[in-house]
């Protein structure tokens, strides 16, 4: 009986697609969450440069050189 299991079981290929996408998708997780870490500050910094521009743009005040 475990020897029929396992054999049945080192060939039954079902699952390993299922686990690859996973393994693709969890490594293109760790990808965006470093690239966000390492670049979080700089975009931060251009986010707010933007929101300054157009709050002066709405307000009708020339734009800080």
């Amino acid at each position: 009986m475990p020897r029929r299991f396992l054999s049945r079981f080192s060939r039954d290929e079902t699952g390993a697609t299922a686990i690859e996408y996973g393994l693709i998708v969890g490594l293109i997780f760790l990808v965006i969450i470093g690239a966000l870490g390492a670049f979080g500050a700089t975009g931060s910094g251009v986010f707010n440069t933007a929101m300054e521009a157009l709050r002066t743009a709405m307000a009708g005040q020339p734009a800080p050189a």
